[in-house]
């Protein structure tokens, strides 16, 4: 709990942190933080017009960040918590309420206009994360855009060498099980459609 504490702290400052996950390694922040969201696309040098993937604490913040109708809510409690990365049409702008009161829905960065990619992961570490924050993570491997994600800390640690920009802090755990990056289903038509595996 102690660790936990400490990583939700430094993502609480704005910290871009490597941390494992149930896949690979990846490059936690807050995904409602601008300038930390802006530092993680420095830090893997990835383009502003590649959107990142979110991580999510459970169902509910889902439905907060996209549209999810009865279909997509049975396919998602099969898949999650697990390695799939859902793409889901965001949630609009609500209108101004009475008396000049504005419910907005929870401001994103780094994610695309109309959609947003989702997954809640089978994972402690980062589920009580995002519980102790209530707030959704970028859930982007730790890699240099364009190198292999890896489950190797060694491998990481050596792509971030002698970067102009780097993570604020790493969570060491050795090597991961051998794993790959999630499966991206898009979700937003009528039939499941696999983008990335």
């Amino acid at each position: 709990m102690e660790t936990i504490n400490k990583i939700a702290k430094e993502i609480k400052k704005g910290k871009v942190i490597v941390c494992p996950t149930d896949t690979v390694y990846g490059l936690i922040t807050d995904a409602t933080n601008k300038k930390a969201v802006d530092r993680l696309f420095k830090i893997k040098k990835r383009p502003k017009t590649k959107p990142i993937p979110i991580f999510v604490k459970d169902l509910k913040m889902a439905r907060e960040l996209a549209k999810i109708n009865k279909k997509q809510e049975k396919f998602l409690k099969s898949a999650w918590p697990g390695k799939v990365t859902a793409v889901l049409e965001r949630t609009p702008l609500r209108p101004s309420g009475f008396g000049g009161q504005r419910k907005t829905r929870i401001r994103l960065y780094g994610v695309a206009k109309e959609t947003v990619a989702l997954r809640i992961p089978k994972y402690e570490l980062l589920i009580s994360l995002a519980r102790q924050l209530n707030r959704p993570l970028t859930g982007t491997s730790a890699n240099i855009s364009g190198q292999l994600a890896s489950t190797k800390i060694k491998e990481i640690l050596q792509q971030f060498q002698n970067q102009k920009h780097q993570p604020d802090l790493i969570i060491d755990i050795g090597n991961l099980k051998p794993a790959k990056p999630s499966t991206i289903i898009d979700l937003t038509g009528s039939e499941p459609k696999i983008l990335c595996q």
